[in-house]
C-alpha cells in the first residue's frame, strides 16, 4: 500500500513519563512516522542508553519501534520541518484556535502537544500553521495531554 502522508508528533516539555509512554503507544496506533521529544520531555532511553522502565510500562513496546529523536530547541525544529514542507499543527486551546475537525492535512504534517499544566507557549503557537482545539462540553477546561493527543490524531488523520 502506498503511503499518502508523512506525519510526525512533537512532544514539548512533557513531564510525565506515563504520558510520554502513552503518546508513543497512541502515535504507533495512529501511524505516526516519528516522534520528536523537545525541551525537557524524557526519552525512552536514559543518558546511559538504558531503557526507561517508567516509559516502557505505558508504551508497551511502541518505544522500541517508532522512530524518535531528542531536540532541545523546538523553534529550530519547527523551522527545519517547515523548510521540509511540513504543516505545523498545534493541539491547544487558544482564542485563535479552530475546531480540530476543520484542520486540512497536507502530504507532510507535524502535530505538537505541550506541557501538562500550561500547554504550548504563545511564541510556539505563533510559528504554527494551525492551532486546533478540541471543543469541551463539561465543566473542566481541558483533557490530559495524552488523551487529547489521541483524540486529535485519530480525528484529524481520519482513522
Amino acid at each position: 500500500m502506498k503511503k499518502l502522508q508523512d506525519n510526525v508528533l512533537i512532544l514539548q516539555d512533557i513531564r510525565s513519563t506515563e504520558n510520554v509512554g502513552a503518546m508513543f503507544r497512541t502515535a504507533d496506533a495512529a501511524g505516526i512516522d516519528k516522534i520528536y521529544l523537545t525541551g525537557y520531555t524524557p526519552a525512552p532511553l536514559d543518558r546511559f542508553g538504558r531503557k526507561r522502565k517508567d516509559i516502557a510500562k505505558s508504551a508497551l513496546g511502541a518505544e522500541e519501534f517508532i522512530l524518535w529523536e531528542q531536540k532541545k530547541n523546538i523553534i529550530s525544529l519547527i523551522s527545519k520541518l517547515k523548510k521540509e514542507g511540513f504543516k505545523i499543527i498545534a493541539i491547544e486551546q487558544d482564542e485563535k484556535a479552530i475546531d480540530y475537525k476543520k484542520v486540512k492535512l497536507t502530504n507532510k504534517n507535524a502535530f505538537i502537544v505541550g506541557t501538562e499544566v500550561t500547554g504550548i507557549p504563545k511564541n510556539i503557537l505563533e510559528k504554527c500553521d494551525y492551532v486546533a482545539e478540541i471543543p469541551m462540553r463539561g465543566k473542566k477546561e481541558s483533557l490530559n495531554v495524552s488523551v487529547a493527543c489521541g483524540i486529535a490524531l485519530f480525528r484529524i488523520l481520519n482513522i
